[in-house]
């Protein structure tokens, strides 16, 4: 509970079906994990699993059907350097850009790699059409000088037979399903369907292949606002006003508690004065002590402080009944703040505790 594990940083490069997998199993298990796709409209389906969207400074032009165009030379160069800075930044790199039949587009370059930390992974997912990074050696797993490892295994899903069995399983029993919409086992075929019109290569002899495109209903883009140089200035004034507004209130705030701090110093005997640098070096190690524990460690280290809390509570009994009003008030204020502490620390402790209990029969 005085420490923790820096997360690891994972970027995913495109925002697919396999980089949104990507994103939300990184993000489980405890990754600062960031996302950049060609499509902007994806920003929001990247966020909603727990990354962060990087977009490219170049915005790329929309196609009908929400897939991603061919880039041109300046969104290239644009897409290129913002990869090369994310992938120095990061510790895992998942790239998922796989164009089926067609040569996997470059991203990751081998300047890019280079400038990568030692123990840096990259892992191409579309090492099958050559892969995404220029050092990529499809079928292996390949270390560079400064010690980055490239995994371009072409084969993920067979490495996870168990799983890929499973989710292979899963997928025939719910097409069966989809054709099959009385359960009685006799199929409709409903070409209306995107699922099934995809899949049916021929009917009643008539060629039904190659199917039609499918259209991806993309997010539409949010109306531009647009705002006059006087709203501008206006709106800049503003915010500079609040700015200063909130400076000068935690400046009279910050006065007002020198001010009491000295006057409760005066106040205090010779002999307790340096009980006050104790408290003060005590509340600036606790503050840097709890914002470095990771979320997931808060509820145990509540239950840890409620001992702590506890000895105060003793000690605050103990002094409530001085004959000196001010030791009286402060061992009364005490009370009623570790008192909140314990009860409240058990509260939460017990509510979070109900949430890993099976439900009784």
């Amino acid at each position: 509970a005085a420490g923790k594990i820096p997360p690891a940083k994972v970027y995913v490069i495109g925002v697919g079906v396999a980089g949104l997998a990507a994103i939300g199993t990184a993000n489980s298990m405890g990754a600062q994990v960031s996302a950049t796709d060609v499509r902007s409209e994806t920003a929001e389906q990247a966020e909603s699993v727990g990354a962060t969207f990087v977009p490219i400074p170049i915005a790329q032009e929309k196609s009908d059907d929400g897939y991603a165009k061919e880039m041109s030379a300046d969104q290239a160069d644009a897409a290129t350097k913002l990869y090369t800075e994310q992938a120095a930044a990061n510790d895992i790199v998942i790239t998922t850009a796989n164009i089926p039949g067609r040569r996997s587009p470059l991203l990751i370059t081998k300047e890019a790699v280079a400038a990568m930390a030692p123990g840096s992974v990259i892992v191409d997912m579309a090492a099958a059409g050559g892969g995404n990074c220029e050092l990529t050696q499809p079928g292996e797993k390949v270390v560079t000088e400064n010690g980055v490892t490239i995994i371009g295994y072409t084969d993920l899903a067979g490495r996870l037979p168990g799983q890929s069995s499973q989710l292979y399983g899963q997928n025939i029993v719910n097409l069966f399903k989809l054709i099959t919409p009385e359960k009685d086992g006799n199929y409709v075929l409903d070409m209306e369907d995107e699922v099934v019109r995809g899949i049916t290569v021929a009917k009643d002899g008539e060629n039904m292949f190659p199917p039609p495109p499918i259209q991806v209903h993309a997010a539409p883009a949010a109306p531009a606002k647009t705002e006059s140089v006087e709203d501008a200035a206006a709106h800049a004034r503003q915010k500079a006003e609040e700015a200063a507004a909130n400076k000068r209130k935690r400046l009279l705030w910050a006065t007002v508690g020198i001010v009491l701090g000295l006057a409760l110093i005066a106040a205090t005997p010779k002999p307790l004065i340096p009980y006050y640098f104790i408290l003060m070096l005590a509340i600036v190690v606790g503050f840097y002590v709890i914002t470095a524990v990771t979320h997931s460690l808060h509820t145990p280290l509540m239950s840890e402080t409620n001992a702590i809390s506890g000895i105060i509570l003793v000690g605050a009994i103990l002094q409530v009944g001085s004959a000196k009003p001010i030791v009286s008030a402060l061992s009364f204020l005490a009370i009623l703040v570790a008192s909140i502490n314990i009860f409240g620390g058990f509260s939460v402790t017990h509510r979070m505790l109900t949430m890993f209990r099976g439900e009784e029969k």
